[in-house]
């Protein structure tokens, strides 16, 4: 891709900072399958204590960490529910029915936030006819919400739902770290609530690669299989875990600029006449309808302006902010936003 370009697309482009570099190539390493890399396991502890959860398991990315995650709560012909939107139903390629041999129930809640009052009609009861609903799965931020996120006020409820009915709870935490800048709640206190945390390193914390799936010790000495059944054991992973306590140490305090120039970008669409609506913006991720034509016209022009960004449907179009823009870029784009 052309340097000049702007590149909003996702905040999955973005390349490792000098800083992230120099930690990575002195990073200490051994074979990890055979439990020997000390760095895996020093971002494996780092993320236990962060989120107050027994053990974790590193792994190449979200889609694997959730995937192993389900199918540790399932049995065949179990019953997954989520939301329409959910990345594990959506963007998963259908594993959850390759996987795990579950079925899905499929809810919809505003912008992907499912709560109580959505949840407990879709639990099915103890019927030959049904599958058993045995796994909620969450999603913070929602991705097709425009980075709608979850507070934890909200996800207290259903936690207690899924207490009384005997059901798992797992969050995709794609993007957690920017839910957390939003709401201002405590990584901390996660652990009360979930069975299973997905956490991603390679989106807004700027980590090229690599998700850790946190759960109880029995729960993860069960993925750790899994995840070698699935081709997942890596052996030196020593040098990307590196990249990814970096950037515990270094980039979350920074999402919050983030989420500013999000807020820009979107008051810019705002005010021009080729888009009908922006998405109320809460952390990097803006989703805008346009207001006539198609999406992927509006991304084209855009393209040819030297701003990359994608559809999300045949009339909404998604733009990601991340560390690899600066104040500057953000300018730019909101000139050529203004300007199309």
């Amino acid at each position: 891709m052309n340097n000049n370009f702007l590149d909003f697309r996702s905040d999955t482009v973005t390349k490792p900072t000098a800083g992230m570099l120099d930690a990575m190539m002195s990073a200490k390493v051994g074979d990890d399958v055979f439990g020997e890399d000390e760095t895996v396991a020093a971002l494996e502890e780092k993320l236990c204590n962060i989120f107050n959860m027994e053990a974790g398991l590193f792994c190449p990315s979200g889609t694997m960490t959730n995937q192993i995650a389900i199918k540790c709560f399932t049995q065949p012909m179990d019953e997954v529910i989520c939301d329409q939107t959910a990345h594990v139903y959506r963007y998963e390629i259908g594993g959850i029915a390759f996987h795990s041999g579950a079925s899905v129930r499929l809810l919809h809640g505003e912008r992907g936030i499912l709560t109580p009052e959505l949840i407990e009609p879709e639990i099915n009861e103890d019927n030959i006819h049904y599958p058993n609903s045995s796994l909620v799965v969450l999603e913070n931020t929602v991705n097709k919400g425009g980075g709608k996120c979850y507070d934890l006020t909200q996800i207290a409820p259903i936690h207690h739902l899924c207490n009384i009915k005997g059901l798992k709870l797992h969050l995709d935490g794609a993007r957690i770290f920017n839910a957390l800048a939003k709401t201002g709640d405590q990584a901390h206190d996660y652990g009360k609530y979930f069975d299973g945390i997905s956490v991603c390193l390679s989106k807004g914390l700027g980590a090229p690669v690599g998700s850790v799936l946190l759960g109880s010790k029995d729960m993860i000495r069960k993925a750790r299989k899994l995840r070698k059944a699935f081709g997942g054991g890596m052996r030196q992973a020593g040098f990307l875990a590196a990249a990814g306590i970096y950037a515990l140490d270094h980039h979350v305090e920074r999402l919050k600029e983030d989420h500013q120039h999000a807020h820009a970008l979107a008051t810019a669409l705002l005010s021009t006449k080729y888009v009908l609506s922006v998405l109320p913006v809460e952390t990097n991720i803006v989703i805008f309808e346009v207001a006539a034509g198609t999406a992927e016209k509006v991304v084209q022009q855009l393209k040819e302006k030297g701003l990359y960004c994608g559809t999300t449907s045949a009339s909404t179009v998604r733009l990601v902010t991340h560390l690899d823009l600066s104040p500057a870029m953000i300018d730019r784009a909101i000139e050529i936003i203004l300007h199309l």
